[in-house]
């Protein structure tokens, strides 16, 4: 489900307005115009989620799949890729699907509740990934990450995952703190969804065994949602 999940993430990229790959939503203010309508209609915005909540209902799962840019959809499908596999084998296909969906849903709810006037559209999977790191850390905290952090120039450090997994959720608490006063990047929904994804892997298997991961490679510091 981790490949099925971030092969569907770039098949709807690549159909969107933000891909620059679909001729027929137009070029300059009209493939822009097509962009705020796309992100709008599939999009959690906060202030119609809650004046509508029945006929919005679902916008925090349809979220889930869409994405801004390039650069946010990779970014996250990195991350997906690199501790998804190892998380999902843990906990079945089944049951990582729907800890993947319900985490992403009440991340991106936990957001919009924050900022409930806010008419910005929210998109992307970030909430729901940083379930999936959370996780991670639980079954895995010893397992070797290579990080590639650009304030040290992007070096290759290995480092365990308790060390790599809580330094990124300290910047998103951080970044959160810095954006308090308006919504932007959802640095709350990364935040929520990392401490339901650690708490659903510590009920889950309370005193259980936790096996030690294969090394892996992720770039610190995603921050979109």
């Amino acid at each position: 489900m981790t490949y099925a999940l971030i092969a569907l993430c770039c098949l709807i990229f690549v159909l969107g307005p933000a891909s620059g790959f679909v001729p027929s939503y137009g070029t300059g203010d009209a493939l822009l115009a097509a962009q705020r309508t796309y992100f709008h209609r599939w999009g959690v915005v906060p202030a119609d989620l809650f004046a509508a909540p029945t006929r919005e209902a679902l916008t925090p799962v349809t979220a889930l799949f869409v994405h801004g840019s390039w650069i946010h959809l990779l970014g996250n499908m990195l991350f997906l890729y690199v501790f998804g596999a190892m998380t999902e084998e843990r906990l079945g296909r089944v049951e990582f699907t729907l800890f993947y969906l319900a985490c992403g849903y009440l991340a991106l709810l936990g957001y919009a509740m924050a900022n409930a006037g806010s008419t910005q559209s929210l998109v992307g999977a970030s909430g729901a990934i940083s379930a999936v790191l959370g996780a991670f850390l639980y079954l895995f905290p010893r397992a070797r990450v290579t990080s590639l952090l650009p304030f040290l120039f992007f070096l290759p450090l290995r480092f365990p995952a308790w060390v790599v997994l809580p330094f990124w959720a300290a910047l998103q608490w951080l970044a959160a703190g810095q954006a308090a006063q308006g919504p932007g990047v959802a640095y709350l929904a990364h935040l929520v969804g990392f401490t339901l994804g650690f708490g659903y892997a510590w009920v889950r298997f309370g005193r259980t065994t936790r096996v030690r991961a294969a090394p892996a490679t992720v770039p610190e510091g995603e921050n979109q949602p």
